[in-house]
């Protein structure tokens, strides 16, 4: 019998399982289930930025999109499952109790939106990153060295503070935090407790400042500095990480019930969603690969020996083995993407389709309006949640298919800023990944990110990257291959569309990206 493994994908709105032939990677089936409480939009206000999602979601959707999927599949495919491995968004932390139950899940607190996760993009907590950056910038070390010098309010520290800030009343069951990522490999296989559940080095290094240099996360002393409330979890955190390639244990026998599975399914870490799509999209040295949708995340890797002692800065950080393991991970990327487009179409009442077309038949000229993409802050480079986005240069004459195409341009300009910063850090990029849904729906944006970069874009044959990614690192975690690279070469499809750039538009780009570049200042 042919083995199976399953990739689970936790994205911003729904989850996602691919069920993957662990030979050759051909997917063989896959379903989506919709968070039912945040597509209502419980707890949550986007006037302060607030998201937050209910532990329930995860658990509710996760077991329906599985069994759907394995429903799908056939009873013959769910037998031969072997391995199950999941990403999430990150950071989308909680606080837990002393057993790591998320606070939401206690009757007293089920509709307090400070004991949920809060989701990836909250940023609630703007004036508790602002005091970890002052204080990490006069610390020695400074923790945020390897997360490209700025702390952002969209990470676990920041965000912890600011719900105990917040809703005094959860101080007394607040025992701990867990990452959504942690958190689902670890109740699949009963091990929750704070203190001894596996964490994932990808979160860990990129959005708690963990790194084996200072002995894993930063010092208490540190924290305390911060703000005496984290003193609540000392004690109750963790020094070590392990790597996607590794095994955190099998199906509990009350889970694979609720899946639908075997007891004997290894279950592997869990892994931020962007990473790990990466890895299904086969990168490489030198390959960036951008994974796009509301907002972007761009990931590179680069060997120990090419990156020596040096530090990047203004990105998301610089993780030993976040992506592959025995390698250099970064991440870097955009607060706002497909957002932007989404925020003009709600405006104009026009679809992006025909927001699409009105901008194609627009000429490219060195007059044309110039935007700024910081409609959610400034993710990289440089960090800034602050920022804002901004449109310059309209008249009376401007049209909706006019402020489109200088959006479009604008993500396009803020993807050339990123490949700048990794490049004059000495990190190659050579040729870009792309994954996610515009890059497979839209021709129009993908051609207009190829010309202003000026590096061809490779479009990954599968709308499944991140769960497909999983699944690889859940073939690796159930023995079948010795690393991630070797999973890559027998599962990676193939690329669809190979975007070229358009030199002969170069001088006009050139001439609107050093606008873009003087309005950014």
């Amino acid at each position: 019998m042919n083995k199976t493994v399953l990739g689970v994908d936790f994205g911003s709105d729904s989850v996602r399982c691919l069920a993957v032939n662990i030979e050759n990677g051909k997917e063989i089936a896959s379903a989506v289930a919709e968070y039912p409480r945040w597509k209502r939009r419980e707890f949550c206000n986007p006037s302060i930025g607030q998201y937050r999602q209910h532990p329930l979601d995860y658990v509710e959707s996760l077991i329906k999109c599985v069994r759907e999927t394995l429903e799908i599949a056939g009873e013959n495919i769910a037998k031969s499952v072997i391995g199950i491995s999941f990403d999430t968004t990150a950071s989308t932390p909680a606080l837990v109790d002393r057993a790591g139950t998320p606070l939401a899940l206690l009757p007293e607190y089920s509709d307090n939106p400070d004991a949920m996760f809060m989701l990836w993009k909250d940023h609630t907590s703007i004036e508790e990153s602002d005091r970890i950056n002052e204080i990490a910038h006069k610390h020695s070390p400074d923790y945020t060295s390897f997360s490209g010098g700025t702390y952002s309010c969209e990470w676990v520290w920041a965000k912890m503070l600011h719900a105990l800030k917040s809703s005094p009343n959860l101080r007394d069951k607040a025992w701990s935090w867990i990452e959504h990522g942690d958190w689902i490999a670890g109740l699949l296989t009963g091990n929750t407790v704070p203190e001894k559940i596996f964490r994932s080095r990808c979160i860990a290094g990129h959005k708690a400042m963990w790194n084996a240099s200072w002995d894993g996360l930063p010092s208490w002393d540190f924290l305390k500095e911060v703000d005496s409330l984290l003193g609540i979890f000392e004690g109750h955190l963790y020094k070590e990480t392990i790597t996607c390639d590794k095994a955190v244990g099998h199906l509990t026998k009350d889970w694979a019930y609720k899946l639908g599975l075997p007891e004997t399914v290894v279950v592997g870490v869990g892994a931020i969603d962007c990473h790990v799509g990466a890895v299904g999209a086969g990168i490489t040295p030198g390959r960036l690969v951008k994974v796009i949708g509301t907002s972007t995340c761009d990931i590179a890797i680069i060997s120990y020996n090419e990156i020596g002692k040096r530090l990047i800065h203004g990105i998301c950080g610089q993780v030993d083995g976040s992506v592959i393991p025995g390698k250099i991970g970064f991440e870097a990327g955009q607060s706002a993407f497909g957002d932007i487009y989404a925020w003009l179409s709600r405006l104009t009442g026009k679809s992006i389709t025909e927001l699409t077309e009105e901008a194609s038949e627009l000429e490219l000229t060195k007059d044309d309006p110039v935007a700024i993409d910081w409609f959610n802050g400034r993710r990289t480079p440089d960090a800034n949640p602050r920022a804002k986005g901004l449109i310059s240069g309209l008249t009376l004459g401007s049209t909706a298919g006019t402020i489109y195409k200088s959006l479009v341009e604008a993500t396009a300009f803020g993807s050339r800023a990123i490949n700048e910063r990794f490049i004059s850090e000495g990190v190659p990029v050579n040729e870009v990944v792309a994954v996610g849904g515009i890059s497979r729906k839209s021709p129009y944006v993908m051609q207009t990110m190829a010309d202003v970069i000026g590096v061809p874009i490779k479009v990954l044959d599968s709308d499944n990257a991140c769960a497909l990614g999983a699944a690889m690192f859940a073939a690796v975690c159930a023995g079948e291959y010795p690393n991630i690279e070797m999973a890559q070469k027998k599962m990676t499809p193939g690329y669809g569309t190979t975007y070229a750039p358009d030199y002969g538009r170069d001088e006009i780009y050139n001439s609107l990206y050093d606008r873009y570049k003087e309005l950014s200042k």
